[in-house]
């Protein structure tokens, strides 16, 4: 009993990434996008895929096309997706710690993702050829957008490059100025030092003023001070000094009295 050619036993050109740190199941989500499709439409597709297994699915399929143009001596521009399939690989065993002192295991899948690409049928090809002439020749083939995408890549580093070198320009441009201020600065900085320190000078000549007026006032108020003392032991007013009078004596009528 014949099951027909297997899958990983189809003719074409093959191209395989091993140990891909992703699952086989969300591998092959994106891989049933682009089976069948010429390699032209499968980049397209795989472009517009928010998947990020799709860009590790792209090199391999770019890698498929360069094995045939350069091994088996086959144009891009007739190849098509012939097969793709994903297997799993070895799962990574880790443990997470959880509560009461248990522990629950974590798999960390890995798979192996194989693309075979292969020459269109001579009907497909003509089929096709007969879509293009209809369309204008509007459909563009794998080797054409690859040589775009390579010109708009090249283009676009250049346009970076161009980019960068004018900023790091107007940056040092940007420097030169600064230096002009700071060798204008100083003069000003001079400026405004002499015009402090002529104001220092006026107002130490106003303390040293005010100082002599306190001085002043301060001698004029000890002389007045002294001047009063002088005049009350004169004059008898509330002093007790000495004067050099003796008390009167006693009569005797007060004796006899006694």
């Amino acid at each position: 009993m014949s099951f027909g050619t297997k899958t990983n036993e189809r003719p074409g050109t093959r191209a395989q990434v091993r140990y891909v740190r992703t699952s086989a199941y969300k591998v092959r989500q994106v891989l049933d996008a682009i089976r069948g499709l010429p390699v032209g439409e499968a980049l397209e597709v795989l472009d517009s895929l928010e998947r990020d297994v799709a860009r590790v699915v792209r090199k391999c399929l770019e890698s498929a096309i360069a094995n045939a143009e350069h091994n088996d001596g086959q144009s891009a521009d007739e190849l098509e997706v012939a097969a793709c399939f994903a297997d799993e690989g070895p799962t990574l065993k880790r443990w997470r710690p959880r509560a009461r002192g248990r522990a629950t295991r974590i798999r960390k899948r890995t798979s192996h993702i194989t693309v075979i690409v292969a020459r269109m049928s001579d009907a497909d090809l003509a089929a096709r050829r007969e879509r293009e002439s209809s369309a204008g020749g509007s459909t563009r083939g794998a080797a054409a957008a690859r040589r775009e995408r390579v010109a708009r890549s090249r283009q676009a580093k250049a346009e970076r490059r161009a980019a960068d070198h004018d900023h790091d320009h107007d940056h040092d441009h940007d420097h030169d100025d600064d230096d002009e201020v700071a060798e204008a600065d100083p003069v000003e900085t001079d400026e405004v030092t002499e015009t402090d320190e002529a104001t220092e000078t006026e107002t130490d000549e106003v303390a040293e003023a005010e100082a002599d007026e306190v001085a002043e006032a301060d001698e004029t108020e000890a002389d007045d001070d002294e001047d009063e003392t002088t005049g009350g032991a004169s004059t008898g007013g509330f002093s007790f000094g000495n004067t050099g009078e003796r008390p009167a004596p006693a009569d005797d009528d007060d004796k006899d009295e006694d």
